[in-house]
């Protein structure tokens, strides 16, 4: 290994439903970290590991910072701040396809006035909807959230400059050894994984049906002898009429997540799977500190 090989925690931080999750499994070019069309799909930080000839690139993918509603919300923030202390770089992701708003102006002015914090790069993403005059504008925008940081213009779904963002982040990071095997990409283990590619697939299909009372616990997952897996998960909503949106007539949207959910697992896991799902009610679960702790929310001091 050469002696100038780098290596270092990223954190990858942004409002929900920027393509913080969609630009991690695009530079691991493997799905990772759960990905919907809805946000606050993150909910607890996930590490993406790439590894390079000249140096391995650890990212912290974080929940999306929000304005929070319930103790759900205030974990989801908290957990994505604390990334911050254990980075020696920081990507806030912004939607370059929209102008920055109320959320984008709190959270810049939030960064500009933490004391503590490592280099910040601007990744403006989604780039590949404007037209070159749209880009400049946006560019002047949002450069003006944090204007003395680096902003780099990219498009995580075309895979516009990510090149470019690889090679900035490696001359930021500093000289070390790997940190993690070369074969590893995350340090999460399948089960886990999965729960969240169920919660995604649930959220993807059920779509304005139902807000962000999903829940997934893993019963079993059990690797057969011919290399299959056998997945029995729960999901949780809140009410019993979500109970009901969520099975559907005749249980035919439990199955569409079933099939959704199977064949993301799949492509993660490089195995057919058999997935059998359920539904309970768990009434008010964002604000019970107890159910919290269950699906894997621990208070940080």
């Amino acid at each position: 290994m050469e002696n100038n090989h780098k290596s270092g925690f990223i954190a990858v931080m942004g409002r929900p439903n920027v393509g913080k999750s969609t630009l991690l499994n695009r530079l691991l070019q493997q799905t990772i970290a759960a990905v919907s069309p809805k946000p606050q799909t993150t909910r607890l930080q996930q590490l993406g590991i790439l590894t390079l000839p000249e140096g391995q690139l650890i990212f912290i993918d974080t929940p999306g910072l929000h304005f929070p509603k319930h103790k759900l919300g205030e974990f989801m923030n908290q957990d994505a701040l604390q990334a911050l202390g254990d980075a020696d770089l920081a990507l806030l992701i912004l939607d370059g396809s929209a102008p920055p708003n109320q959320e984008d102006q709190i959270f810049g002015e939030a960064l500009r006035e933490l004391k503590q914090k490592p280099p910040v790069f601007l990744v403006l993403n989604k780039i590949d909807k404007l037209d070159s005059k749209e880009l400049l504008d946006r560019i002047a925008q949002y450069q003006a959230l944090l204007p003395d940081t680096t902003l780099i213009p990219i498009s995580a779904t075309a895979g516009d400059n990510l090149d470019q963002l690889e090679s900035m982040i490696l001359e930021i990071l500093p000289e070390g050894p790997l940190l993690y095997p070369e074969d590893q990409v995350t340090d999460l283990y399948e089960r886990e994984i999965a729960a969240d590619l169920i919660r995604a697939a649930a959220m993807s299909l059920l779509q304005k049906d139902l807000p962000h009372v999903i829940a997934v616990r893993m019963d079993e997952y059990t690797e057969r002898d011919n290399g299959s897996a056998y997945i029995e998960a729960t999901i949780f909503v809140e009410r019993d009429s979500q109970k009901g949106i969520l099975i559907g007539e005749k249980g035919n949207m439990i199955k569409k997540v079933g099939s959704s959910a199977r064949k993301e697992i799949e492509s993660m896991s490089g195995r057919k799977v058999f997935l059998r799902l359920r539904v309970k009610v768990k009434k008010n679960w964002r604000n019970d500190l107890n159910a919290l702790r269950l699906f894997g929310f621990k208070k940080k001091k």
